[in-house]
């Protein structure tokens, strides 16, 4: 006791019991909140190397058309022979990446869809029977979602633009389909048909059909919000979000409807029901008519 006593008396001693204290604090802090600072660190290092996973995609299957920093290259006559992305934002790179319009293999009049390459493949069949199969087919498909995530968030972190929208803005069932008629017919039937048949443009472009089950909710909204290729861009400033909803309502609904009387002849309906009743109803009649006619030829005596 005297011993703690002497040490108490010495002129250091109130520093030492203030830093011991202070440690003491320092120690029981860290024991509560360990977590908050572990999670947003590794959270940090993983947007940095989901980032960097972005760039390493953009430069082996992007940059050798859109320049090594996204700005954009032309020929030597000063026309462009990839557009710049900065600032097209995630939505435009999902759009195309998604649909396989890019990469592209060659240039043309207009970008098909076709099936995306393997780094981006989202939609590969995982519905296998073999386990090993399904497997391997479900790691492959959750690496290509990722990697197209990735390359989103680095051509975002460039420019900014527009974002993917979110699946409650794509749901089908919550729109208003009879709007969504009206708006279509609208702003798009000039190109796409009254019932999203497509058609031809001009200059060797066309209006991709948007008929086929392939071609995704989401798609429909990033393809309004962009306006990829010979597309005009539809905003929420022109069309609102509940209005492109409405819209892909409309487009589902139609597809979805069955053909009454068999073959939909492009459901555009009389024009293509009246072109076949004259070309082929009428001409079976006219060619039964002559058929019913026709004189037989008399038989010809033996001479």
């Amino acid at each position: 006791m005297r011993r703690i006593t002497a040490w108490r008396r010495r002129p250091w001693a109130g520093y030492a019991v203030v830093l011991a204290a202070l440690a003491a604090i320092g120690v029981i802090y860290a024991g509560f909140s360990p977590q908050t600072g572990r999670a947003e660190a590794e959270s940090t290092a993983q947007a940095a190397q989901d980032l960097k996973n972005g760039q390493q995609l953009f430069d082996k299957n992007c940059a050798s058309c859109h320049g090594l920093n996204a700005e954009g290259t032309k020929d030597a006559k000063g026309k462009a022979i990839a557009p710049s992305l900065l600032g097209v934002g995630a939505a435009s790179v999902d759009f195309q990446v998604s649909t396989g319009r890019m990469p592209a293999m060659s240039p043309g009049a207009q970008f098909p869809r076709k099936t995306p390459i393997p780094a981006f493949n989202t939609e590969i069949k995982t519905d296998y029977e073999d386990e090993a199969k399904r497997k391997a087919a479900e790691q492959q498909k959750a690496q290509a979602e990722k990697n197209l995530a990735d390359l989103r968030a680095y051509i975002s972190s460039l420019g900014g633009g527009p974002a993917v929208p979110p699946a409650s803005a794509t749901d089908p069932t919550k729109g208003d389909v009879a709007l969504g008629g009206k708006l279509f017919r609208t702003n798009c039937a000039q190109c796409h048909n009254f019932t999203g048949q497509g058609g031809a443009l001009t200059g060797g472009k066309y209006a991709p059909p948007l008929s086929n089950s392939d071609v995704t909710p989401t798609q429909m909204y990033e393809a309004m919000l962009t306006g990829p290729q010979a597309m005009p861009v539809f905003n929420d400033t022109t069309l609102t979000p509940q209005d492109k909803q409405a819209i892909i309502s409309y487009l589902v609904q139609t597809r979805e409807q069955p053909n009454p009387g068999g073959n939909g002849l492009g459901r555009i309906g009389p024009v293509s029901e009246g072109l076949v009743g004259w070309l082929v109803g009428l001409g079976l009649l006219v060619m039964a008519a002559m058929w019913i006619t026709a004189k037989k030829p008399k038989k010809l005596k033996k001479s």
